[in-house]
């Protein structure tokens, strides 16, 4: 095989790992019947825009999705999880890709940081809250700070609470750490997914993120990390540094948790009780294994 066809086939394997190792580990197990249909979320009580905050709980939650999620497959447990507790609930779609429907959380995540702006807006517009809680799942967690560190998002947020949130980028187990091994790869996905590549542990994308700090005035920080994180790697990455932060890995809470990367986010009672905490954090009560029944 001649050198140059060599390197191409290496390219295109690599490739294929990394696309297949995103797909079956950040998008979330997804129904054909109900992905973003709007009566499928309001159906479950979240998107509801006639909900007004209660006294109990006074500003809204934003649902803010992973890679390859959606406003509808990433929260059919969480969402429903929160409004029985006396929530307004309301999730986004952000990062589509034309062409691409369903799979979201592809294009610049600067971009998609205006459009959460423009959304925060529109639900606090809706239910006359002065702030709103944002919560949000791997990407999701992590690109709301650029919302509020260059958007202005500060002033309209109480709290972040991130659930395996790539603070840090990631090295999807140091799948990304090949690229420069072979040219045009890099290119290749910054092209076609710039989403990916602003994740990518060292992008251009992560390092404006993080200059100057973590953290921005007035807003509480709330992470919520698995040790068997499978994609946001090293797990500790995903931790930040800064006032008013909070840190916390499951297994701390229960050591019988397994969830990994997706499981976290979608379907985990136990870090749902944590994010509850992060929420109401003057009415918490104790996460532990036997928060799955509560």
């Amino acid at each position: 095989m001649l050198p140059w066809k060599s390197r191409t086939s290496r390219a295109v394997r690599a490739l294929s790992v990394l696309a297949l190792a995103a797909v079956a580990t950040l998008a979330p197990t997804a129904s054909a019947s109900a992905r973003t249909d709007t009566l499928a979320s309001t159906s479950r009580g979240w998107n509801d825009w006639t909900c007004k905050p209660s006294a109990a709980h006074p500003r809204p939650v934003v649902l803010v999705h992973g890679t390859f999620g959606n406003s509808v497959d990433n929260w059919l447990v969480l969402a429903p999880y929160l409004v029985n507790r006396g929530y307004c609930v309301f999730s986004l779609d952000y990062g589509q890709l034309p062409g691409v429907p369903l799979f979201h959380g592809l294009g610049p995540i600067a971009a998609s940081a205006g459009q959460l702006d423009a959304y925060v807006d529109r639900v606090l517009a809706a239910t006359g809250a002065p702030e709103v809680d944002l919560v949000g799942h791997s990407q999701g967690g992590m690109m709301p700070r650029w919302y509020l560190k260059f958007l202005g998002g500060a002033a309209k947020v109480n709290a972040l609470v991130g659930i395996a949130p790539d603070n840090h980028g990631t090295t999807l187990l140091g799948l990304t750490k090949l690229l420069p091994h072979f040219p045009g790869a890099e290119d290749l996905i910054s092209a076609t997914t710039p989403g990916l590549a602003d994740q990518i542990a060292g992008s251009a994308f992560i390092t404006k993120l993080n200059e100057g700090g973590d953290t921005v005035p007035g807003v509480r920080y709330h992470v919520i990390a698995t040790q068997y994180d499978e994609v946001v790697t090293p797990y500790r990455s995903q931790f930040l540094v800064g006032p008013n932060v909070t840190n916390v890995l499951i297994q701390d809470k229960c050591a019988l948790d397994l969830s990994e990367h997706v499981a976290i986010g979608t379907v985990d009672r136990v870090a749902f009780h944590e994010v509850e905490n992060a929420l109401d954090p003057a009415h918490a009560t104790p996460t532990t294994c036997l928060s799955v029944i509560g």
